[in-house]
């Protein structure tokens, strides 16, 4: 039995998740969804038990996704028990220095993409613009062009046959192109399709400490060409993305440094959102925990029930194994590497909520104490139950030459840990975006359905009025103009404490909660450090310095304003809003 679904869930499963016949009809009710998802990923019990014990495992795959107490990544619900069958969110593809690489992977790109997979990518091994070539005797142009063809080809494919593809592009701070990266998006509509991050060095970072000069070294050769001011290159980095929300930063010796494989490669590039790290050619599956369907009462007192928790991380973590055992990989050499290490992404949703829950402000050293106590349990969860895997099935094919060797860890995957965004399937668990705080109390999803809008009044929020007899016309009317309390909104200090929302908080207090996922997390964190209108270059220097300092593996900025269209937008009326707050703002584009 499904739990009862709001509106909003019904029209994404209906949009993106339930099957259709070839006149476009939807075929399956989202009971039937849940069915055929759990029935196709018990199939992989059948490899290492008997069929009864894989009938069971369907029975609680089905019970996890019904309640939505766990949900697998978009794929997985759209492709698991279908033809198509490729259930990976992530994955990376290596680039190399030549037209057969550049268009050997842009077809790779195309086959990934038309499945559901969102393509990470490093352009750092691409000559410059206007480098010799001696086959031909031309000159190169350069890396930001390539990107220009593979944002043209994603903007024609349709991922799964339900959404448009995204990209993440990573070019290292010491390319003799990093400049064209920094300001391709300058315009409001170059690279639509991609996120864009700068692959950031410690070198680079002590040369802005100190007010240095930074090289600037050619990708084959690896011999200086050039010498840029260090502070100047960065500060046009935050200039970029103060105005865009381009480039974001991935710190690539911090993820080279809880690498698990290095003898397998360097990890140079990202999935589009970040939270996973990837080795070329790798795909990782994820799955996220619903956290406030963990929370209970005892003697009328809040708290995380840790016995089902503890439950549902272990069944997770078994069922994104069992993904992998199962899946159809777009290509064979993804096949290959996805096998070798196994990686899989367990994740949160609704820590806003799971915040409101227990009375605790997001803005608080409370929230980051409950995220430090909460993910420390799923990770040590999540290694258990994947050591416990390694006993059953054996460890990844590449344990031998992975850090885990060197401690005597056997586990089945390589990383167990990740922090994903659940834009949609948090829509499908009406809960909170991952670890993000609320975005609104009030507020309208831009384009998330084929240019459909949906509309959202936070339904906590409602509830928590509705309990204190705070729900007047006069309250629901203004909250629902401004998308946030103001001081007309007249509610009391404690109310405005816990109904704390996205652009009220620090930016650096942002930082801080992802920080504190990120220290019990194996991969990364897909996290927006939200900014408000007025803010400025010297305001994303201090987060991007903060999260480099805290240990984050990469960090996004995101301006409020900073783009004429937005994915989320603020009340249900915001058109007095913006005349009053964002009169003087220039469009541009934002981060996907």
């Amino acid at each position: 039995m499904v739990a009862e679904l709001t509106e909003n869930a019904r029209l994404v499963l209906a949009a993106r998740y339930l099957r259709r016949g070839e006149d476009g009809r939807v075929t399956e009710d989202p009971a039937q969804l849940f069915e055929r998802v759990a029935r196709a990923i018990a199939e992989a019990e059948m490899l290492y038990g008997p069929a009864a014990e894989a009938r069971r495992w369907e029975e609680r795959f089905h019970t996890m996704m019904a309640s939505r107490d766990f949900l697998p990544n978009s794929p997985t619900l759209m492709n698991a028990g279908t033809e198509l069958g490729q259930l990976s969110a992530c994955f990376v593809l290596p680039i190399e220095d030549s037209m057969e690489s550049i268009f050997g992977t842009l077809r790779d790109m195309a086959l990934v993409q038309k499945t559901g997979g969102g393509t990470g990518f490093s352009f750092s091994h691409l000559r410059p613009e206007n480098d010799f070539i001696r086959s031909t005797g031309g000159t190169a142009s350069g890396p930001v062009s390539f990107m220009k063809i593979y944002d043209c080809a994603t903007e024609n494919i349709k991922q799964g046959g339900k959404r448009r593809g995204a990209n993440m592009g990573v070019l290292r701070v010491d390319h003799p192109d990093i400049d064209k990266l920094v300001n391709v998006k300058s315009d409001g509509k170059t690279l639509r399709n991609f996120n864009l991050s700068v692959g950031t060095t410690e070198e680079f970072i002590v040369a802005v400490a100190d007010g240095g000069e930074f090289p600037l070294r050619h990708p084959d050769s690896g011999c200086v060409v050039a010498r840029r001011d260090a502070r100047a290159l960065f500060g046009s980095i935050c200039q970029a993305a103060c105005e865009t929300g381009d480039p974001g930063l991935i710190f690539l010796d911090t993820i080279a440094r809880s690498n698990p494989t290095p003898a397998s490669g360097q990890i140079e590039s990202t999935n589009p959102c970040g939270e996973v790290p990837l080795l070329p050619y790798e795909s990782c599956n994820l799955g996220s925990i619903n956290l406030p369907h963990v929370v209970g009462k005892h003697d009328g007192k809040v708290s995380v029930d840790w016995e089902k928790l503890g439950l549902l991380v272990r069944d997770a973590v078994r069922f994104l194994d069992d993904v992998i055992s199962v899946n159809k990989f777009p290509l064979e050499s993804i096949a290959k590497a996805t096998l070798a290490n196994r990686k899989i992404g367990l994740g949160v949703m609704g820590f806003a909520e799971l915040c409101i829950l227990f009375g605790i402000s997001y803005a608080s050293e409370e929230a980051l104490w409950l995220a430090d106590k909460v993910m420390t349990f799923i990770s040590c969860e999540a290694t258990k139950a994947s050591a416990l895997l390694a006993e059953a099935r054996g460890s990844f094919p590449n344990w031998k030459q992975s850090t885990y060797a060197s401690r005597n860890l056997h586990v089945r995957n390589a990383t167990q840990t990740s922090i994903a965004p659940t834009g949609t399937i948090g829509i499908i668990a009406e809960t909170s975006s991952g670890i993000e705080p609320l975005f609104a109390l009030a507020y309208r999803r831009i384009n998330v359905l084929n240019q459909q809008t949906l509309t959202e009044f936070n339904p906590l929020f409602l509830r928590y009025l509705e309990a204190r007899k705070l729900a007047t016309p006069s309250v629901l009317d203004t909250v629902a103009l401004r998308g946030r309390i103001n001081k007309e909104a007249a509610l009391p200090l404690d109310v405005q404490r816990l109904f704390v929302t996205a652009l009220d908080i620090a930016p650096e207090h942002h930082v801080r909660v992802q920080a504190a996922f990120q220290r019990h997390v194996d991969n990364a964190v897909s996290k927006t450090v939200n900014l408000a209108n007025d803010a400025t270059p010297d305001d994303v220097a201090k987060v991007y310095q903060l999260a480099y300092t805290l240990g984050c593996k990469g960090v996004t900025v995101f301006r409020y304003g900073s783009r004429k269209e937005r994915v989320l937008e603020l009340g249900l009326d915001e058109k007095q809003y913006e005349r009053e707050h964002f009169a003087k703002c220039d469009p541009c584009a934002c981060r996907l």
